[in-house]
């Protein structure tokens, strides 16, 4: 089967053919670690973790590579803020980060590069691009020169008048144009910097990942993902210094973004107090409702992010472990089928079109919640848990997810309670039988009398 991605940079779907099917490389900007995470952090972290578990279904070998920047403004004011090195910062939101990101099903890259283990390569692009004539020094700062770059321009589809003027370029009295951005810059006391042939500096951050990029996947690599936010500055200076430091051959050949997530259709910011900050979320909502969520709107259209919506994902889950709860309990055990449906994966490869992805996984839940034999309910759930795998749903047992785990220390005592309930219902003493589903939902648990069968769920999920 054929895989479509739309390329930011082409403006169209086209048809996927890596350089090397034994090879396939993929870059995708990772965080930047001096807070906790929010949901539009989460997006691309899902999104491209769904590609790479898509992608390994066509190709032997796909190379993985998402970034953390560990030295940066944002990290350098926190720490300057708490009297702590910057690596105290650094190192604290990125295992929150993980912990997050794990809550929410999302594996680890193949290679996750930290900028300052990259200093000496950077310090060698930025020569090759000054005796290239590319970039230039000016009072302590090693600068791209955008002038010197044909291309410029060609990923956001700007001028370059424009993109200065709808972007926060650093407009400074040494630049030879107010576009030209900086590669190294001098650190004064108690900014965090490092030795280089222009003096005691830090990198650029656009610079970062050009050089983490060539370093683990090499000059040319197949994807570059990332939020919509980055097309411009951000992946359009990695182009530029990319392609002038590598004598001119691409550096990335798709581009791939997502879009925004809004807060109930407005744009998350401080200011308005509506950020979304995953580890809070994961304190009321399974990783799972998060991770429905976000899989729920096109990857290349905004999302928009509300209570009612994490609702409707719970719902959905809640319906989709219902039905493989009850039809287990019937039919099963089940396993899961050595490849996803052939219309789900369709719909992912095109272009990781996860609603249709999504419908067709709900489609294929209402086939096994209408199975009459055996043989029809363990086809349809195995279709079901094959889908599950490749997206990242249903990986909790049904139990766990309904609170019902017998793990669980309390168990043992609502089943207990339910025995007892039963048993009074056996004896049609339905005064005591009430009284006691009365004790049950006093502590959160709702009863479903289905089959001669009782089953419970914690009321809170």
């Amino acid at each position: 089967m054929t895989i479509r991605l739309y390329n930011t940079l082409s403006r169209e779907k086209q048809e996927f053919e890596p350089q090397n099917p034994a090879r396939v490389t993929m870059y995708v900007c990772g965080p930047t670690v001096y807070n906790y995470a929010h949901i539009g952090n989460a997006r691309p972290a899902v999104i491209f973790d769904l590609l790479r578990r898509l992608l390994g279904l066509s190709y032997e070998q796909v190379v993985y590579a998402r970034n953390i920047t560990d030295v940066d403004d944002k990290i350098n004011e926190a720490a300057a803020s708490m009297g702590v090195p910057i690596s105290d910062i650094s190192t604290k939101y990125a295992d929150a980060y993980h912990a997050d990101m794990a809550a929410i099903g999302v594996g680890l890259p193949d290679i996750e590069p930290r900028a300052t283990g990259h200093l000496s390569q950077m310090q060698d692009m930025i020569q090759r691009l000054i005796d290239a004539g590319h970039a230039y020094e000016a009072e302590g700062h090693v600068l791209f020169d955008i002038e010197s770059f044909d291309h410029y321009g060609a990923l956001s589809g700007r001028d370059m008048k424009e993109m200065v003027a709808g972007s926060r370029v650093e407009v400074a009295p040494f630049k030879r144009n107010p576009g030209d951005f900086v590669l190294w810059k001098p650190s004064a006391d108690p900014q965090p910097g490092w030795d280089s042939p222009w003096g005691w500096g830090r990198p650029g951050w656009h610079l970062e990942c050009s050089v983490m990029a060539e370093t683990h996947l090499g000059e040319t690599i197949d994807i570059h993902g990332g939020g919509q936010d980055l097309v411009f500055p951000h992946h359009e200076n990695e182009i530029a210094q990319s392609v002038c430091s590598h004598r001119g051959i691409p550096f990335a050949r798709y581009w791939m973004h997502n879009g925004f997530v809004t807060v109930e259709k407005r744009k998350m910011s401080k200011s308005l107090g509506n950020t979304m900050v995953v580890h809070e979320l994961l304190k009321e909502h399974p990783g799972e409702v998060l991770r429905y969520l976000l899989l729920s709107a096109h990857y290349r259209q905004p999302l928009d992010w509300s209570e009612q919506e994490l609702e409707r994902a719970r719902r959905t889950l809640d319906r989709l472990y219902g039905v493989l709860r009850t039809a287990a309990d019937k039919y099963g055990p089940f396993e899961p089928a050595e490849r996803p449906g052939a219309a789900f994966l369709e719909a992912l490869r095109d272009d990781l079109n996860t609603p249709v992805a999504l419908a067709e996984f709900n489609r294929v839940a209402r086939d096994l919640a209408k199975a009459a034999t055996p043989e029809t309910a363990r086809t349809a759930a195995a279709e079901l848990l094959a889908d599950a795998a490749l997206i990242g749903l249903l990986q909790s047992s049904p139990d766990a997810w309904f609170g019902a785990d017998a793990a669980d220390p309390e168990s043992a005592d609502i089943e207990a309670l339910i025995e007892k309930r039963n048993e009074a219902r056996a004896a049609r003493d339905f005064a005591a039988a009430d009284a006691l589903r009365d004790e049950l939902t006093a502590l959160g648990i709702v009863l479903e009398d289905a089959g001669g069968v009782t089953r419970w769920r914690r009321k809170d999920g």
